[in-house]
């Protein structure tokens, strides 16, 4: 099966503002696709767009807002043409240890409702199509955890899961490609303030955004689901589902040694 160019179509992409987002839009753009961005902060998409050139846009977008994720998807396929790529990317941070009710309804509604309300829309429109690719933006946190904060490692957890689910359900012969990244720290916004002790500065070398849309573009030409721009996470997830105790174990010295 051949495998989605960017220049079938329309590429999304939400969280497109900064960092990874803006990485990816870049890249998408320099391969001759036609990008939009979206982000809940307008304004600053509409500027980034600008800044990509001629026939980009930016738009604002909650993509917790089911009707308004809807709403955008009606407006660019009718304005500018077919999505071909969506890049579900936007990406919260919260506040460290359990959180509040509050902190979880963020991280959920981002990391996890947000795939489902874009995948509700824009799914049945690729597969009627006979093409498209979906990406969910998850974490390496979704496949091992994430040592600070609870919300963050379950939600995207969570988001792992859909695109896993969304691969199965809608992936195969109809034409439609799915991938799931998981990078480890990646140098975005998120991280701007990190504590000196955060997990995420100590498991990897941070990697640059720009870094991260090569291996995505990588891993949708090669068909491949699951991209680990930082590769070692593969033995990490590895190592927790074959001696689940003793990972655990070495997850908590780790937090030891980083919070004495």
């Amino acid at each position: 099966m051949a495998h989605y160019k960017p220049t079938d179509g329309i590429v999304v992409v939400t969280g497109g503002a900064s960092g990874i987002g803006l990485a990816l839009a870049q890249r998408f753009a320099a391969d001759g696709a036609r990008v939009v961005l979206a982000d809940l902060d307008g304004a600053r998409a509409a500027r980034a767009a600008y800044a990509l050139g001629e026939g980009h846009g930016g738009i604002g977008l909650d993509v917790t807002d089911e009707e308004a994720v809807a709403r955008a998807v009606d407006r660019i396929e009718d304005e500018l043409g077919p999505i071909g790529i969506w890049c579900s990317n936007a990406g919260v941070a919260t506040p460290p240890g359990l959180g509040t009710d509050s902190d979880w309804e963020l991280a959920w509604g981002v990391h996890v409702l947000a795939h489902l309300y874009a995948a509700r829309t824009v799914l049945p429109r690729m597969v009627e199509r006979g093409r498209g690719h979906f990406l969910v933006t998850a974490s390496a946190a979704g496949l091992l955890t994430e040592l600070d904060v609870a919300a963050y490692a379950v939600s995207k957890h969570g988001a792992v899961a859909l695109a896993e689910w969304l691969a199965i359900r809608y992936g195969g012969d109809t034409g439609v490609t799915f991938s799931c990244l998981c990078p480890q720290g990646v140098r975005t916004p998120l991280l701007d303030g990190a504590p000196a002790d955060s997990a995420t500065l100590a498991a990897a070398p941070l990697l640059e955004p720009a870094e991260v849309a090569d291996r995505v573009v990588e891993a949708i030409d090669e068909g491949r689901f699951l991209i680990l721009p930082h590769p070692e996470v593969a033995q990490y997830s590895l190592n927790r589902v074959t001696d689940t105790d003793r990972w655990l174990g070495g997850m908590r010295k780790l937090y030891r040694r980083l919070h004495p």
